[in-house]
This record gives C-alpha cells, sequence and structure tokens, in this order.
C-alpha cells in the first residue's frame, strides 16, 4: 500500500515525500507550478532540487525546455518512475539518463514523435480542446539482425507512449502504393532518407521546429519579424 505523503509517521526524506504528492494530489499528466510545490513543503530548502532528483529514478517532469506550451514557472508531471517509497529500489544515476542526453536524442529525432511524427508542443490535428504535443523518451527493445537484442531510445509523444493514438499503422501495401504515387524528385528524395536512415529537414521545416520550443514572449518575436520581412 503507499503511504500517503503527509502522513506525520511517514519516515522518508523529502524526495519520496515529493513523489508521493505528486502522484496523490497533482497526478500523471497535469501540471503544477513551483509555487504548488513550495507550498505544499514550505520549510524545505531547495525543493525544487529535491524534485528534480527524481528524474535519477524515472520520473518525467517537463518544463518549458521540454514543452514549449508550458509558461516559465509551470511544470507537468508527465509520468512516474520507480516507487522510490519502497525500501531498497534504488538505481544508479549513471544507469539512467541525464538531462542532456535525452535532449540529444529528442534532437536526433528532430523533436519529433517517432511514432506519429508530430512536433513538441505542436497541436493534435483531431484535438477539440488544442491538445499539445508533450515529447519524452522512451526505451524500446529491437532485434537488430545478426546481433540480437538492443535497447534503443527514441522520441515518443505521450499519446503514442500511452498507446492511445489512433491506429496508423503502415501497411506495405499502402507505403508501395504511395511511393508509386510520389514524383521522381520526391522519390529521390525518401531514397536519401533511408540511406541516411534519417530524415532531411528542408530550412523552413526546421525553422518552425525550432520555433515550437521557443518561450511565449520570443513566438510573438518571431512572428514579428516574419510580419516585417518582405
Amino acid at each position: 500500500m503507499r503511504p500517503a505523503w503527509n502522513d506525520p509517521d511517514l519516515k522518508a526524506g523529502v524526495r519520496v515525500r515529493i513523489a508521493l504528492w505528486l502522484i496523490d494530489v497533482v497526478g500523471e499528466g497535469a501540471t503544477f507550478t513551483k509555487a504548488d510545490l513550495r507550498d505544499a513543503f514550505p520549510r524545505v530548502e531547495q525543493v525544487d532540487r529535491r524534485m528534480r532528483e527524481l528524474r535519477e529514478h524515472g520520473w518525467v517532469i517537463h518544463t518549458n525546455k521540454e514543452d514549449p506550451g508550458l509558461t516559465l514557472n509551470t511544470l507537468l508531471f508527465a509520468e512516474a518512475g520507480e516507487e522510490v517509497w519502497r525500501p531498497g529500489v534504488t538505481r544508479r544515476a549513471s544507469a539512467l539518463l541525464t538531462g542532456k542526453d535525452r535532449t540529444a536524442i529528442m534532437a536526433a529525432d528532430d523533436f519529433m514523435c517517432t511514432v506519429c511524427g508530430i512536433a513538441g508542443g505542436e497541436t493534435y490535428p483531431d484535438s477539440r480542446r488544442g491538445e499539445t504535443a508533450q515529447l519524452s523518451v522512451s526505451s524500446r527493445r529491437v532485434e537488430l539482425p545478426g546481433e540480437g537484442p538492443e535497447q534503443q531510445y527514441v522520441t515518443e509523444c505521450k499519446r503514442c507512449r500511452a498507446g492511445s493514438s489512433p491506429d496508423m499503422t503502415p501497411t506495405l501495401a499502402g507505403v508501395l502504393a504511395g511511393i508509386d504515387d510520389l514524383a521522381p524528385a520526391q522519390r529521390e528524395e525518401l531514397t536519401q532518407w533511408i540511406k541516411r536512415e534519417h530524415r532531411q529537414l528542408r530550412p523552413v521545416e526546421q525553422m518552425w521546429t525550432e520555433y515550437r520550443r521557443l518561450p511565449a514572449e520570443s513566438r510573438a518575436a518571431v512572428a514579428e519579424r516574419l510580419r516585417s520581412r518582405p
């Protein structure tokens, strides 16, 4: 049974209590502010740092760096990790991805979901409430020809990670038919992507991806620059 975050008899450190608070009060997939965290733990110094330490145990907590749709002091509790309140639950930080590692993986995937292709912070086409894509890094076990299984890290949006995206599984027949419909220049472009095992973004696509990662005030400056250009 999971203890309560505010149980006075709980013999646990602040990091454990923050983990329990995130589950009990905030809830996975919900946002909270730094002020909310400080109000919950008013006498704790460096409470932000204690919360960040949860990432060493697989907890996914996004700031506006990972999700441009968030404001400066708002965070998203994307996913719970290890049950740090259980005795003996430990994980070496060296065996986990650092924030720098996650950013590098997302950059390699052009800050787009490798399943559905949506960019971080972009609105889902079928969303009626303006739901935006929240990206995270997932581990996949893949079989490599002649080498056996291997763990690979890829970028996924929250929907695809949870398996709640509409079924968009491609078929070989559909892909082959789509290739036949491409113009020669497009088929050559696809050929080069397949050779590199990486899609080369056009400059305008690269600018769109970088724009989506900017904070709101910076996006306004970009829009103004575009309006001022002939």
